[in-house]
């Protein structure tokens, strides 16, 4: 599990670098041994200033070719600035496809990076920092193979944001 470990940090930096102009925040947290328990959160506190501004949001993941599953049930809670729960939901990503297992994402080896995105042309409500909770929600425990998970929160771009 160790080269795997240094592998995904390689293709980390190398995605980090990659960032565009319109990356308000990203982040992203590493999954010990590639085990994500049920009970282990990732949290993340994105500060947004301009409410007149429109996101596009993200879950980033990534999955080791041995990940079991083509598919991850995730649980998403996101918090305003007051504390005001203003979603919680469960939701169904597709990680690869559930006929053939062929891996779905950017893959180096036997990482796959996945972008899936789960809030479109949104507009965050009041100023202030807002809270993303994620936590797996698979009936096994823990859940193999599961290297990291993360959240790009990204500027929509004017144009872009009047298109349906």
């Amino acid at each position: 599990m160790t080269i795997l470990r240094v592998a995904a940090g390689l293709w980390l930096a190398v995605w980090l670098l990659g960032c565009d102009t319109n990356t308000h925040y990203k982040a992203y947290e590493d999954i010990d041994d590639g085990l994500w328990y049920i009970k282990d959160a990732a949290t993340f506190r994105v500060e947004i200033s301009d409410t007149t501004q429109r996101y596009n949001v993200y879950y980033l993941l990534r999955n080791g070719l041995q990940y079991p599953y083509y598919n991850l049930y995730l649980n998403r809670r996101v918090t305003g600035p007051d504390s005001a729960v203003l979603s919680s939901r469960l939701d169904e990503l597709f990680l690869s496809d559930a006929t053939t297992g062929k891996p779905y994402g950017n893959g180096l080896g036997d990482l796959f990076d996945h972008k899936i995105l789960f809030m479109r042309n949104y507009r965050f409500p009041k100023a202030g920092t807002y809270t993303f909770t994620f936590t797996q929600s698979m009936r096994q425990n823990p859940l193999p193979f599961i290297l990291g998970v993360g959240v790009s929160v990204e500027k929509v771009e004017a144009s872009a944001s009047t298109s349906p």
